[in-house]
Formats: C-alpha cells, structure tokens, sequence
C-alpha cells in the first residue's frame, strides 16, 4: 500500500480526495493540520496534528517518515514552498501543489486555455503568488530532480456553497435569498462571458490519477469539467433550481471591481471569472485516461441547494451585501434616468 499525506486536507477542493482515497485499498492517507474539521475526517485516515508553519514542530514529527506523494493544498505564497522542499527533500517520490488557473494569462490571448498557455496575472496578487510558488517548486525540480507535479484547479465547489460571480465575504447564499425574495442579482459584464464550474468529486478523479503517476513528474495539469456555461446560464440554473425567475442586473466588471474594493472583485472578475474561458483537458487525459467528468453544474446545482436548506450553518445571510447590491444598482438606475 503507498503512503500519501496531504498538508489540509479538508477543504473545498480536498474533502472529495480524502473521502476517496479513505475507500481506496491502494492508499493509505494521513493529513497534516491543525484539527479544525476532525467531525469530517473519514475513517480510516490518520491525522498528524501541528501548525506546517511551525516548521521546527512539523520536521520533528515528520524526521522518520517517508511518501509516495505530498500534496500541500495551502501554499500560497512562495516561502511556504521552500519551507516544505526543505521538509520533503529525500523524503517524497512525488510532490503535488495545487496552483490556480487564475495564474493564466490575463487578458489571455486564446478563450481556449491549455496547460502551455503562458502564467501572468496583473490583476491579483493571489494568482501572482501561485505563480511565484510555481517557479520555486519547478526550479527545484530542473537544478535538483525533487519530484513535482503542479495542479492548476479552476472555480471548483462542494455542495456547502454555490458558486458564484459576485458575492459578498459571507460567501453566495445572500444571492439565493435575493433571488428568492424575487430581488435582482447583479451579473458582471452581460451575461454571456464564458466559464466552467467543477463539482469536487469530479476533481477527485482526475488529481487521484496523477498521484504516484509517473507522467506527472515535472509537468503541470489543469483539472476542470469539460462543460462551458455562459454565466447567464450558470444564475439562470441557479434560479430554475430554486423555482423562481432569474432577474440579472448587468454592470460592468471594471466599475464592479471599483466600487467592491472590500470584495476583491478586481481580482476576482478581472483577474478572474470575468475572462471567457474553455479549458482544454487533453493533457489530463492522455495521463489519466478514465478521467471523465460526469457532474453537470444542474446536477451540482441541486446537490448544494438540497445540501445548504438541510444544514442551517451553510445559510450565512450577509444584510451589509445585499445593502451593496441594491444600492449600486439604484445608483445606475438613476443615472441611466438621468440621461434620458
């Protein structure tokens, strides 16, 4: 049986891989945290409990271990790399970090992104430093062979949370409320830019396959649904959902991220989802061939609505966003009436 250890472990994009990886005979998992979600951990999996940031305590209780794979899940910012090549140097057969696709070229020359397209974000400081991190790990890897894979997940969610284009810091669920309370939803640009929503199942499947594979040292791979949704599409699903009309209030993305500063919008929409894209797979699937997405962002839809209406701590209302909301778009509206 090979050994993995995941740093996290228990996030949006992680739970999915430990859930699977609990019911795989060919792995045993261990996660690496501070505790903060033990109700979650499946049985099964062992848990390392110290801070990773404390590295004098990580290296302690990791001095006679050694992995087929590593995975850290919660670098972000380049010194948090170094610090885990100078934990798993010798020690690991495979390293994976998980980078963004948000680390691509922003405005990207081509809507279809592959994993060649070139690395540079001026809009977010969040994607730079992935790409920081990137450089870091595959620097090592070109002057010293440490064995790294790099993962580059896009808008990926569990069934706690819808996705979202433009939400509060509370997460989406004041959106829904709008919607129900028959209330428009502010929508950036027009509608129609193009974007892909992965269930983290789905992710699962593919980052599982490139763990102890051996085409995956030295390369970068984007995992994503191969389904491509207008963001029209995406809050009108939303809104057949829940059984009510979708309303959109369309307003640019640039004044978006000018007035929602304490949002991050600029990052997130002009660094981000406000850029069409259609992620191209290929490369993913010559390395893990039975990587098939089969959750469409309906059927993902329903699972988190049946999921946050069943569990009253995912209804986090946010009464400060929706203020922000209504009035952006009373401002507007009256300058649209102005200048009749």
């Amino acid at each position: 049986m090979r050994e993995a250890l995941f740093i996290g472990g228990t996030g949006t994009i992680s739970m999915a891989i430990t859930r699977s990886l609990a019911k795989n005979k060919d792995w045993h998992l261990t996660l690496l945290n501070r505790g903060s979600r033990k109700t979650d951990i499946p049985e099964g999996v062992d848990v390392i409990n110290v801070d990773i940031n404390d590295e004098q305590a990580a290296a302690k209780v990791l001095a006679d271990r050694k992995f087929d794979t590593v995975c850290d899940f919660i670098g972000f910012v380049p010194g948090q790399l170094e610090r885990d090549y100078r934990l798993f140097k010798g020690k690991v057969k495979q390293f994976m970090y998980i980078s963004s696709a948000s680390a691509y070229n922003k405005l990207p020359g081509d809507f279809r992104i592959t994993e060649g397209t070139a690395l540079a974000n001026p809009y977010w400081e969040y994607s730079r430093n992935k790409i920081a991190c990137e450089d870091v790990l595959m620097k090592k890897y070109r002057e010293e062979g440490f064995p790294v894979t790099i993962i580059r997940p896009s808008h990926t969610y569990d069934e706690r949370s819808i996705p979202m284009g433009v939400h509060g810091s509370k997460g989406s669920f004041q959106v829904i409320k709008r919607m129900m309370e028959g209330k428009p939803v502010i929508v950036h640009g027009d509608g129609t830019s193009l974007w892909t929503m992965t269930f983290n199942e789905d992710f699962a499947k593919g980052f599982i396959g490139l763990m102890g594979n051996p085409h995956a040292i030295g390369e970068a791979f984007q995992i994503t649904n191969d389904e491509t949704l207008t963001w029209n599409q995406i809050y009108k699903t939303i809104a057949d959902a829940l059984g009510v009309e979708y309303k959109p209030y369309y307003v640019s993305s640039y004044f978006l991220a000018e007035v929602g500063k304490k949002y991050d919008l600029k990052g997130g929409l002009i660094g981000d989802k406000s850029n069409s894209v259609v992620f191209d797979n290929s490369k993913l699937k010559r390395a893990v061939p039975e990587f098939a997405p089969c959750i469409r962002f309906e059927e993902g839809v329903g699972r988190c609505l049946k999921y946050i209406f069943s569990n009253p701590e995912c209804q986090n209302e946010d009464p400060e966003f929706d203020v922000w909301c209504d009035s952006i778009i009373a401002a507007l509206d009256k300058a649209a009436a102005s200048l009749v």
